[in-house]
């Protein structure tokens, strides 16, 4: 392993690390600390499954939250990024060591991501719960197009390049930034990161270490923002750590593939579902949200 990745992969370490001891000490503080429950702890497994396999989890994941009313629309963005952390860390661990693309690259969307991560989290933990919903509302259509158009084949194949060189590498730091930002709202990073290396010219498989490496990076960085505020489950955050060590742990060293195709149009019409769901309740006059 070449310097340049052990000393990414030891940052997310001790950046995980940290956030785990500040996300366990708020529990004194917290305003609603209760157990995981079972139907939580299995849309952790299933989409932390899916994830590995690389359909993305921060879309799916806020569809089931909000058509199941396991979390209040205000607290799904914190819940997302401190409770699939641990399972993020793990892809992380797994894929930057299996794919050779450019050391540099790689280190420099990763840290550009968690900087984003950072300015965008302190937006979000503001914002109130109106804020909240139109911003996941965009943000559920944005992915489900997404993923329409992936499985139509209509976005970019891409080349073979693992490096980037001049305007190019100028123009994946910058999205990296933007995308970084964006993913504390839930707009996941993975199909835009892919959209964006296949446009550049890199092969796919490219965006597997830089998505995982980023959102390794920056989910305990954006944290940390979170967990300060107050603003995300405990008791869900919890139940999507420990379902999705076990889908990320399946996914990776059992199934390691399956015929994705259906399982991709399901996510797109849920995803929809729960877009169209959240823009109504923004629209709506404002409810009092239930206990998380």
């Amino acid at each position: 392993m070449d310097l340049t990745r052990f000393g990414l992969l030891a940052a997310i370490v001790i950046a995980g690390i940290a956030a785990a001891i500040a996300w366990v000490r708020s529990r004194g503080i917290a305003p609603f600390v209760r157990p995981p429950r079972a139907g939580e702890i299995g849309v952790g497994f299933l989409t932390e499954f899916g994830d590995t396999l690389g359909i993305g989890s921060f879309a799916p994941t806020t569809a089931l939250f909000k058509l199941f009313k396991m979390v209040p629309d205000e607290l799904i963005p914190g819940t997302l990024i401190v409770g699939t952390m641990a399972g993020v860390i793990m892809q992380a661990l797994i894929f930057i060591t299996s794919v050779a693309v450019d050391p540099l690259l790689l280190a420099g969307m990763v840290l550009v991501a968690a900087l984003g991560a950072w300015l965008g989290a302190g937006i979000v933990a503001r914002l109130p719960r109106r804020g909240v919903q139109l911003g996941m509302g965009v943000a559920l259509l944005v992915a489900g197009s997404v993923f329409a158009l992936t499985n139509l084949e209509l976005l970019p194949g891409g080349g073979e390049a693992l490096s980037l060189e001049g305007w190019r590498f100028g123009v994946a730091i910058v999205s990296s930034f933007v995308l970084g930002a964006l993913m504390t709202i839930g707009i996941g990073m993975y199909a835009p990161t892919m959209i964006l290396v296949s446009l550049l010219g890199m092969n796919p498989v490219a965006a597997f270490p830089i998505m995982m490496g980023a959102c390794a990076l920056l989910q305990p960085v954006a944290a940390f923002k979170f967990i300060s505020s107050a603003k995300f489950s405990y008791g869900a955050a919890v139940a999507l750590t420990a379902g999705g060590i076990a889908g990320v742990l399946l996914a990776a060293f059992v199934v390691k593939s399956l015929p994705l195709e259906v399982l991709r149009w399901l996510v797109v019409v849920v995803v929809l579902f729960a877009a169209v769901a959240m823009l109504r309740s923004f629209a709506a006059a404002p409810e009092v949200s239930p206990r998380p």
